[in-house]
C-alpha cells in the first residue's frame, strides 16, 4: 500500500488520482478531514482507507509492515500566517515525525519541500544542497520547509530512498477550496468569468515593470508525473527542484487565461498588498538539471497548454481530477 498524506489538499489529491489511473487501489488518505470543502477532492477517488493526521503515527507502527511507499505533502501551506508554532507543529515537527518512522521501518519517503524556501533568490534557484544552509525564506511557511530541509541533509540515518521536492508555483485542478492561497490562474478565472477583468498586482520593484513579475509556474499534472517517476525509480535521494525551468510574466499569464475563456483581454492593476509587500518575490526559475540528471526525461507542459488543459477540462465543466 501507498500512503498519501495531505490526501484531500490540492497536490495530495491529484498524485491519489494519478496513482489511481496507474492502477494502484490500495492506497491511505491521510489529512484532517473535518473540512468539508475538501471533500470532493477525494470522494471518488479510489482507496483502502482514510486516516486522521492525527492518527496516523499510532496507524502506522500497527501497519508498517504492509506500507511500501510514504508520499509525504501534508502542511500548512498559508504563506500569509505569521504565528511560527503553527509550522513548527504541522510542518517541521510533524515531518520529523515522519522521517524517523521511515528510517525505523525502512520505507522509501517522497516529500514535499517549496521554492519559497530561496527567499528573494539572492543565491540562485539552484538545488544544489550546499546553498541550502544559505538561504533566507521570506515568511515563515518557507522557513518551516527550509529547516526541514536542512535537519534532513544533516541526519546520519535515512531512509533507503528519499526525495525532497521544492515545489515552485504550482496550479491546477482541485485547488478550489485553498482561497486566498490558491493559483493565480484559478484567481484569474474566477476574476475575468465574474468581471471579465483581471487585476494584476503592480510591481513595488524598479528592476520590473508593472506585471512583467516573474515566476515558474507549474503545472499539477506534471508535478505528479515526476512523484510516479521517483515511485519507480529509487536510486537518486536528494533534494529536487519541480518547476519548468522557463519563468514567465504574469501578463503572460493573464493574457494566456483571457485567450483559453475566448475573452477579449481587460487588465488592470493594483498595489500589493501591504502584509505581503516586502515578502514579495519578483523572479522564480528552476534550476532543472538535477532532475534531468537524475534521469527524468519528459517534457513540461508550457504555460499556454497547462492553463488551456485546467480551464477547459476543470474550471469551466466545474470538475475535479
Amino acid at each position: 500500500m501507498i500512503v498519501v498524506t495531505g490526501a484531500a489538499g490540492f497536490i495530495g489529491s491529484n498524485i491519489v488520482a494519478m496513482l489511481n489511473l496507474e492502477g494502484f487501489r490500495d492506497i491511505i488518505l491521510v489529512d484532517d478531514f473535518s473540512r468539508t470543502d475538501k471533500t470532493a477532492n477525494y470522494k471518488d477517488k479510489i482507496f483502502s482507507e482514510i486516516v486522521d493526521r492525527v492518527q496516523f503515527f499510532n496507524w502506522l507502527k500497527q501497519n508498517h509492515r504492509f506500507v511500501q511507499f510514504i508520499v509525504h505533502m501534508g502542511a500548512r501551506t498559508d504563506t500569509t500566517e505569521f504565528d511560527r508554532s503553527v509550522f513548527d507543529r504541522l510542518n517541521l515537527g510533524y515531518s520529523k515525525n515522519v522521517w524517523n518512522y521511515c528510517v525505523e521501518y525502512g520505507l522509501p519517503l517522497i516529500y514535499a519541500s517549496s521554492a519559497a524556501t530561496y527567499g528573494s533568490g539572492e543565491h540562485g534557484y539552484t538545488d544544489d544542497h550546499r546553498i541550502i544552509e544559505k538561504l533566507s525564506p521570506l515568511n515563515p511557511y518557507g522557513e518551516s520547509k527550509n529547516e526541514f530541509d536542512k535537519w534532513v541533509l544533516k541526519q546520519e540515518k535515512t531512509p533507503f530512498f528519499w526525495a525532497g521536492l521544492k515545489f515552485f508555483n504550482v496550479y491546477g485542478p482541485n485547488e478550489y477550496h485553498k482561497g486566498r492561497m490558491a493559483s493565480v490562474v484559478f484567481h484569474a478565472f474566477k476574476q475575468i468569468k465574474s468581471t471579465r477583468q483581471m487585476k494584476l498586482f503592480r510591481s513595488h520593484n524598479p528592476g520590473f515593470r508593472d506585471g512583467e513579475q516573474l515566476r515558474d509556474f507549474i503545472y499539477v499534472g506534471d508535478v505528479t508525473k515526476v512523484v510516479l517517476f521517483f515511485l519507480k525509480n529509487r536510486t537518486n535521494c536528494g533534494i529536487y527542484n519541480l518547476g519548468t525551468g522557463k519563468a514567465r510574466t504574469f501578463l503572460d499569464l493573464a493574457n494566456i487565461t483571457f485567450a483559453s475563456m475566448e475573452i477579449v483581454p481587460d487588465i488592470q492593476f493594483i498595489d500589493t498588498p501591504a502584509d505581503i509587500r516586502d515578502k514579495y518575490q519578483y523572479f522564480t526559475q528552476a534550476e532543472m538539471n538535477k532532475l534531468r540528471s537524475a534521469g527524468y526525461l519528459d517534457n513540461f507542459s508550457c504555460l499556454e497548454e497547462g492553463i488551456d488543459d485546467y480551464i477547459r477540462m476543470f474550471l469551466l465543466p466545474g470538475k475535479y481530477a
